[in-house]
């Protein structure tokens, strides 16, 4: 079977199940939902199978199962009714197959050179933004004490920031400054979560905080690994990380 074949069964299959969660009892869903991120790990695997090995390329698989665990969980905040169902779905499935294409560019750019390599981290970039804003906004809809949101904060955004910069390196093997890097990133998230505890804001306000600070830090750090980190570049992400923070600030209730 050619590997564009593959995907679109992989994408048909995981729409099928996403929608086949939505008939199991309430109690159900959230095991639902993990059972069908794992599918996705496993059919992804077997679409990309040729450009996978037992090292960095791994990394590939993270992004779509982040994406099924992020639009699951997302929908149990949303009403269902048959208006949010269908475009849901509909959404779910194009994006598995688009993330089938990106992901599958990258395992090839790490072996050899692509033409589309460009293109594919534009796009691999939003949506890292999209997955991660589903994620986060999950975790703060929660409404857990920060000694609980904040370390998941900190192990989503870890393995986002590690695939997303990975996107731009394309090593197979283990390299130490993806992983500090990553792990920098991450403890600033897990600072910036925990100041948003105690910071009167709402949930969709928080959780995309917390994803332009994902942009901010993500593009800096591609720019980094790139050699493209210049002055201009830092002011431009700096610029619209501070613009959002003093949005957030006037936007915030502060009274009772």
């Amino acid at each position: 079977m050619s590997k564009r074949k593959r995907f679109l069964v992989t994408s048909l299959l995981l729409t099928l199940g996403f929608a086949g969660v939505q008939f199991l009892e309430q109690s159900y869903k959230f095991l639902g939902i993990g059972g069908l991120s794992f599918l996705t790990l496993i059919l992804f695997y077997w679409s990309l199978r040729e450009g996978l090995a037992f090292d960095l390329t791994l990394l590939s698989l993270a992004l779509p199962v982040f994406f099924t665990l992020g639009v699951g969980f997302f929908w149990f905040l949303l009403p269902t009714n048959i208006f949010t169902q269908i475009p849901i779905l509909v959404f779910y499935g194009f994006f598995i197959y688009i993330l089938c294409l990106t992901e599958n560019i990258f395992t090839v750019a790490a072996i050899r050179t692509i033409a589309l390599l460009r293109a594919a981290r534009g796009v691999g970039f939003v949506l890292t933004l999209l997955v991660s804003f589903l994620l986060f906004n999950t975790i703060v809809s929660l409404r857990q004490p920060f000694w609980i949101s904040s370390p998941l904060v900190f192990l989503v955004s870890f393995l986002i920031f590690f695939q997303g910069l990975w996107h731009v390196d394309l090593s197979t093997s283990f390299n130490r400054d993806l992983f500090n890097l990553s792990f920098i990133f991450s403890l600033v998230l897990l600072e910036i979560s925990v100041a948003l505890f105690f910071w009167p804001t709402t949930v969709v306000v928080g959780s995309l905080f917390l994803t332009v600070s994902v942009y901010v830090l993500l593009g800096l750090g591609q720019a980094k690994i790139e050699g493209r980190l210049f002055p201009q570049t830092i002011r431009e992400y700096l610029t619209v990380g501070i613009l959002v923070l003093l949005s957030m600030f006037f936007a915030t209730h502060w009274g009772e």
